[in-house]
């Protein structure tokens, strides 16, 4: 059962709270039979790639926006890895290198990271006052 958290707690934490570091995953790909590392990203960055996904005119480039600025091992955004596979736009590695679904999963995965989708539970009773 959960607690109540009350203005104590948060001044309690308040040290913890405010040295919070950005969490990291590692996730196997199966099409490349290997692991990468990827990164919370900032809250201002989620924000700009929701509103990317629901932009019709920009919604296609939207999960390969995140994966490639979230995706920190291996470092997606080398100059000479985009230019052994002649990449004409620095995203363009994204979808040489994963699949389509594997994109879409791992910037899944990335929101996750930054509490989008989970880490908050409904509270099942009724508050009196």
């Amino acid at each position: 059962m959960s607690k109540k958290l009350t203005l104590a707690d948060l001044l309690t934490k308040k040290e913890q709270l405010k040295k919070k570091k950005k969490r990291t995953m590692a996730l196997y790909i199966e099409s490349l039979d290997a692991e990468i590392v990827i990164e919370e990203p900032s809250r201002a960055f989620a924000m700009e790639a929701i509103e990317m996904a629901q932009d019709q005119t920009r919604s296609d480039q939207a999960d390969a926006h995140v994966v490639y600025n979230c995706v920190i091992e291996p470092n997606l955004k080398d100059k000479d890895l985009q230019k052994q596979f002649e990449c004409v736009e620095p995203t363009d590695i994204v979808d040489i290198i994963f699949r389509s679904g594997e994109v879409s999963a791992i910037s899944g995965h990335v929101l996750e990271l930054a509490g989008y989708g989970q880490g908050v539970q409904k509270v099942d009773k009724e508050l009196k006052n």
